[in-house]
């Protein structure tokens, strides 16, 4: 079974203070860590996982630039064949419409069985990039998978729906499936292995490979800004029967009811 994993170096904002930069279109990144988005390192685990039990080759690709090759070669620590890295730096502005057609044209002439990407990058959030690069190879797609069984040509999935339900597929293929967080344990990657993925090529994929006249328009960012805080909140308190005076009061005078 080949496989292709689509990854996203990606900064760690969770504990950081996030600023925009001085062109107001991005964020300052001097100070932030980076590493693979976190869903992908899922669905990187879940590739390795098929590989083991029934063969094939894994290529990890990223659109990113030439630190992202840092996060590649964990990616072949890690149990990945080949890599490729599209080169951010060759183009402009990137959305995720722009993204998915970028990789479109690389993975176009590529034999693959399955294509797995995370169901969410935690820097953008766009949650596009899997299902529309799926519909530009124009093969079934499922999203937020949790679980996937194969049987010869035919993928058993569980994905996530709204409301804690969960929807089972039979989807065959080729086929994109977008990896929920906690599908599977990934592992670490050994010292070892770190080294010998430091020796391996990583194929180098800009402009000059890549037909312009494939890619459609995409958006642009005009400005990034922090929501300013216009609303509060006003905890109540007292007896259950003063606060239900006092909240039955706030919705009359809100115009509620």
């Amino acid at each position: 079974m080949d496989i292709i994993v689509c990854i996203k170096r990606v900064p760690q904002t969770a504990e950081a203070e996030v600023k925009t930069d001085s062109s107001g279109k991005d964020i300052e990144k001097d100070r932030l860590t980076f590493d693979i988005n976190e869903s992908d390192t899922y669905g990187l685990e879940e590739a390795v996982l098929l590989k083991e039990k029934f063969g094939g080759i894994i290529t990890v690709i990223s659109l990113g630039y030439p630190d992202t090759e840092d996060t590649l070669r964990i990616a072949l620590a890690k149990g990945a064949d080949t890599a490729i890295r599209i080169k951010a730096e060759d183009f402009e502005e990137l959305d995720g419409l722009k993204t998915a057609q970028l990789l479109r044209t690389v993975i176009k002439d590529i034999h693959f069985d399955v294509i797995f990407t995370g169901c969410i990058a935690t820097d953008d959030a766009y949650s596009q990039v899997g299902v529309t690069l799926a519909e530009l190879l124009n093969i079934p797609h499922a999203t937020l998978v949790t679980k996937i069984e194969v049987n010869n040509n035919i993928t058993h999935i569980h994905r996530e729906l709204e409301g804690g339900l969960l929807e089972h597929l039979e989807i065959s293929t080729p086929a994109l499936f977008t990896i929920q967080t906690g599908i599977n344990v990934p592992r670490y990657a050994s010292l070892i292995a770190i080294r010998r993925a430091a020796r391996k090529e990583i194929k180098l994929v800009g402009q000059n490979e890549i037909n312009k006249n494939e890619l459609l328009l995409n958006t642009q960012i005009d400005k990034l800004f922090v929501p300013p805080a216009t609303k509060q909140v006003e905890i109540l308190t007292g007896s259950p029967s003063e606060v239900s005076t006092k909240l039955a009061s706030i919705i009359k005078e809100k115009g509620l009811i």
